[in-house]
């Protein structure tokens, strides 16, 4: 990640957005050393890729922020500021880079000094894609320890929740290329299919494009959402249902879909090599890029 461009928000303040805004220097002191982003990663966040100054799929990643914010007990966005703060930043962008993207921060705010929530946009250009398109990617499967239905039966683990707390998700990472991987798609203990750590699977099963459904405490994928669509205007088969890791193993063709990343083709799942569907990840990518909203 380059760092590029941030703005601090003024979230306790209701006057108009752009009065709200404050732009900064990326590498100026942005939070207290009591800011609960810090101390206990207590907020949420979203990605926002921006390709040529425009942000891509904004009203979903708006939706999910407001969705990730009521989980979690925090306020609810004011979202005409949200929404300020990424245009502001994506048109600074501009100046820098064709291929962007905007982090959207807010922190539960500073625990020595409770007011409101503290926020903040940080643009930057991704290391995760090149000109050449998203990267293939191996992949492990490993356990996130949870059954399938913990939505559902433990709703304090904030499963589905875009939060602060990614100290298990980096350890993945980590993991995956202690394997030799660079990426990794989490399972449930009772061997169903979940996500990777920033990423929604969109897998090809007998011909038909599947992902798993967000009952399954999953983030509600903006990308893959994108993805659907333009497969189903191509005359696709596309569904929503459980996968099984045994299902997963055999599909045509696997991809990981992320705002920053595209649709990043598997080209291996525990080692064994997976055909890549070159021309239908251009297109599908192509698609991503052509977004106009």
């Amino acid at each position: 990640m380059l760092p590029l461009t941030l703005h601090r928000l003024d979230l306790a303040s209701d006057a108009d957005p752009a009065d709200c805004l404050i732009r900064i220097e990326p590498g100026d002191g942005l939070l207290t050393a009591t800011d609960l982003a810090a101390t206990r990663g207590d907020g949420i966040f979203e990605t926002i890729v921006v390709v040529d100054g425009v942000p891509q799929a904004m009203a979903a990643h708006l939706d999910r922020f407001e969705r990730s914010a009521a989980m979690l007990d925090l306020p609810a966005p004011r979202r005409e500021l949200w929404l300020a703060a990424v245009l502001a930043s994506a048109e600074a962008l501009r100046e820098h880079t064709a291929r962007g993207a905007v982090k959207f921060v807010m922190s539960r705010g500073d625990e020595a000094h409770p007011a409101a929530p503290s926020g903040w946009a940080l643009g930057f250009a991704p290391h995760s894609r090149s000109a050449a398109g998203a990267p293939e990617v191996d992949v492990v499967l490993l356990d996130r320890g949870y059954r399938h239905d913990v939505a559902q039966t433990s709703p304090w683990l904030l499963q589905g929740a875009k939060t602060l707390s990614y100290a298990v998700n980096m350890a993945a990472l980590r993991e995956a290329r202690r394997r030799g991987a660079q990426d990794v798609i989490f399972t449930s203990i009772d061997g169903f299919v979940l996500e990777g750590p920033n990423s929604t699977v969109v897998a090809r099963i007998d011909g038909v494009y599947v992902t798993p459904p967000t009952d399954l405490g999953l983030l509600p994928g903006t990308t893959q959402s994108d993805v659907f669509a333009a497969l189903e205007g191509w005359g696709e088969l596309v569904t929503t249902r459980r996968i099984e890791v045994g299902e997963l193993r055999r599909a045509d063709a696997l991809w990981l879909c992320s705002s920053t990343r595209g649709a990043a083709p598997v080209r291996s799942l525990d080692g064994r090599p997976l055909t890549v569907d070159i021309e239908m990840s251009d297109r599908i990518n192509d698609a991503l890029d052509a977004r106009k909203a």
